[in-house]
């Protein structure tokens, strides 16, 4: 298939690396120096656009993939206060759109185990949970989207837990999260549950970019032929 990429920084050079060794094209890559380039009569050429950007762009980038009727996977974080409106768009139009927080198909694995253990932990208060993060010094938001995802599965079952939080805090109401921002740190999060009796605690390491590059090109490749909006959980059938 034919693949415009949105974004061509670290991870744009990863998924291209990953698109051609399955037999891919890349016909655009869009960035900074040439967005005058992210037009219409560019962006048809593409099957399928991958956007990985920035929180002030992302929003900007995908309407217009949407406008041009192009399918469009998104990996950007920190701005899906207005993921609601971006749906409506594809729905009105007809359109395809993948968002995910993460695309590594380790994580998204980590996801359902992480709402399995909040399910299970749910009854035992004696369990304190708190949620570390650790990226590399140029990941612009904090906390990561993928730790939001996770706070979001923890307070959906500890109902006890009513907000998450970016710091250390006194309220037990609060769920905690750590980000901290060291290099080189693809990206790291992890889960732990503490009592004075025992921890329990779920980890997922990343080692490279690859994972993420590889989950963003299925996901591409799901979305080519299909209507609508669809996470990572609809690409890998979780």
């Amino acid at each position: 298939m034919r693949i415009a990429l949105i974004g061509y920084g670290k991870m744009g050079k990863a998924i291209e690396e990953v698109a051609i060794q399955r037999g891919h094209q890349v016909v655009i890559k869009i960035d900074q120096p040439n967005l005058n380039e992210f037009t219409r009569e560019n962006m048809v050429k593409a099957d399928a656009a991958i956007e990985f950007t920035s929180p002030h762009s992302a929003y900007d980038n995908i309407k217009k993939c949407l406008a041009f009727d192009i399918p469009v996977v998104c990996g950007s974080t920190g701005w899906t206060g207005k993921l609601d409106e971006l749906k409506k768009m594809c729905n009105e139009r007809n359109g395809g759109f993948v968002y995910s927080s993460n695309y590594s198909v380790g994580v998204n694995i980590f996801f359902e185990v992480n709402k399995r253990l909040a399910t299970l932990m749910a009854p035992y208060k004696e369990y304190e949970v708190i949620l570390e993060e650790t990226h590399h010094t140029q990941k612009k938001d904090a906390p990561s989207g993928t730790a939001i995802t996770i706070a979001e599965q923890i307070l959906e079952q500890i109902k006890r837990k009513k907000q998450w939080v970016n710091e250390l805090s006194d309220n037990p109401e609060d769920l905690e999260i750590i980000s901290q921002r060291v290099d080189p740190a693809p990206g790291t999060h992890s889960v732990k549950y503490s009592s004075v009796i025992d921890d329990i605690e779920i980890i997922h390491t990343a080692h490279s970019r690859t994972g993420f590059a590889t989950g963003a090109v299925l996901a591409a490749e799901f979305i080519k032929d299909k209507k609508g909006f669809f996470t990572m959980k609809d690409v890998l059938h979780l």
